[in-house]
């Protein structure tokens, strides 16, 4: 059809000069000229394939006219509201005056209570006793008069007062009329040549491109948007995270082992064995190969010993010991696995130990279900602080320049229970979006039955908190459901225009 309608309008302009309006052409194949908007677009195709031949140049014509809605035709061919009700009403003096229950039951309650206003208004109807009558034995139905005349020609000769009344009522709206006017081009023919679009070797080896007519190349056409890398809103929280640490001398912790054993994970934490976060309902344990290298003796003695007899001032947890459970491995429920392993390092390496302030940003998994807020893996956001003389005060201090830095000021901390840090803190900052406090952290200060058995110097403190990623990343970016943040189900279109984000 696109070849025939190509056809049609080069054919035309052979016989015509000149084609004034395109709505005078009948699309091969249809009946009636082309004179509606979907027609004219296919039209404009054709113009198009023609222009980049140039075999004819065009222009696009563009009017404004008025149609009716289907209330609107519905009153061109019935009446209006208020001729509807004036036509049933009996005359002044000729009959018993119609009550409102029996008018709504005649014309219906729409009409009714629409009819009733308008033909007051013009001096049609009157109320006399309980009911209405007409005043008058002939009507002008002014309303039907202008829609029908708009309907036949799309335009009222009463001007834009009254299209402005009837467009008020929603009985008429405007449309966008739109056709073409077309000339030759410089290339023009009666006959389709098809163009050549490429340059092939076959062309070369048998001379056929000497004869050949190629399509005119187009240097303004903006092609197709070349395919890049787009960095996923979570990397891009992350690393505005990691400028936060560095601002605040952090250097960053080696985290790259998902795998842990249940002594790195849980029992230099102080977590008791029979902890209930150590269930197989909540932690991922590996059954292939099933169990770690052996920590180091020295250290897991004393770690022992802390957690069946306490020592350094506790009375420890005085429970039964396993060394299959601390040998066994899983997927680390929390980074805070890698900060146990490498403060045990600087509290034994040569030179003796040195303040440290370090961070990290990686995965944890725990057995969790999936739901609109929760997954099975994620990422934890810590920071860990280890120095001569600090305290709870500085903890707080540290958090508050922190969450400043992410634009966060209303900051409240609450009293909270963590295995291996005492006193506890939960993190607390109101939201003015939902207009109530939320959970945004945790943190506290890491007990002596975890450090000491490390060998760090009398005097170390070390305070560490520990947030979400997903969760300030949801805020963002107006992020409802983290399945659509992470998983399957994320939108790569809304991964590669997603803005930067700013703290």
């Amino acid at each position: 059809m696109a070849e025939q309608l190509q056809q049609l309008i080069l054919d035309t302009l052979d016989r015509e000069k000149e084609i004034k309006d395109t709505r005078t052409l009948t699309i091969p194949g249809d009946a009636a000229p082309a004179t509606s908007q979907e027609a004219q677009l296919v039209v404009q195709g054709a113009l198009n394939s023609l222009l980049s031949k140039e075999m004819v140049t065009y222009s696009m014509q563009e009017a404004f006219a008025y149609a009716l809605t289907q209330e609107g035709n519905d009153i061109a061919d019935k009446g209006s509201h208020e001729a509807v009700v004036w036509s049933v009403l009996p005359l002044k003096g000729q009959g018993a005056p119609l009550s409102i229950k029996d008018l709504k039951q005649k014309v219906g309650d729409e009409t009714a209570k629409i009819g009733q206003g308008r033909a007051f208004k013009n001096g049609w109807i009157a109320k006399e006793g309980d009911g209405l009558v007409k005043l008058t034995e002939s009507i002008d139905d002014t309303t039907r008069n202008e829609l029908a005349e708009i309907r036949a020609t799309g335009t009222l000769a009463a001007g834009e007062k009254a299209i402005a009344e009837l467009r008020k009522r929603k009985l008429v709206q405007q449309k966008k009329l739109l056709w073409f006017s077309a000339q030759k081009g410089s290339n023009f023919s009666t006959s389709l040549d098809k163009l050549e679009t490429d340059l092939t070797a076959e062309m070369l080896q048998s001379g056929a491109w000497k004869t050949a007519k190629f399509k005119k190349y187009n240097f303004d056409a903006e092609g197709i948007p070349p395919n890049g890398g787009a960095l996923h809103p979570l990397l891009k929280v992350r690393e505005e995270f990691r400028n936060i640490f560095m601002e605040m001398g952090f250097a960053e912790m080696p985290t790259s082992q998902f795998v842990e054993s249940g002594f790195w994970c849980f029992d230099t934490l102080f977590v008791p064995q029979q902890h209930p976060a150590r269930d197989l309902q909540d932690t991922f344990y590996v059954s292939d190969p099933p169990e770690s290298l052996p920590p180091p003796t020295d250290y897991y003695e004393k770690v022992q010993k802390v957690h069946t007899v306490g020592g350094y001032g506790s009375i420890g947890y005085r429970a039964p010991w396993s060394d299959a459970d601390s040998r066994k491995l899983l997927l680390r429920t929390h980074t805070t696995a890698s900060s146990s392993n490498l403060l045990w390092r600087l509290a034994n390496r040569k030179g003796g130990f040195k303040p440290v302030k370090m961070f990290s940003i990686d995965r944890v998994f725990r057995n969790e279900a999936t739901d609109a807020t929760h997954l099975a893996e994620f990422h934890q956001v810590e920071g860990v602080v280890a120095d001569y003389g600090i305290s709870l005060a500085d903890l707080i201090g540290f958090m508050q320049t922190f969450f400043k830095k992410m634009g966060i000021h209303n900051l409240r901390f609450k009293p909270a229970y963590n295995p291996y840090t005492e006193p506890s803190l939960e993190i607390f900052a109101f939201h003015p979006m939902l207009d109530k406090w939320v959970e945004i952290g945790n943190s506290g200060m890491f007990r002596p039955e975890m450090l000491a058995p490390m060998g760090l110097p009398d005097g170390v403190q070390v305070l560490g908190w520990g947030l979400s990623l997903e969760r300030p990343t949801m805020i963002r970016y107006g992020i409802n459901n983290i399945r659509t943040l992470v998983g399957h189900k994320v939108s790569i279109d809304s991964v590669e225009k997603s803005a930067a984000v700013r703290f």
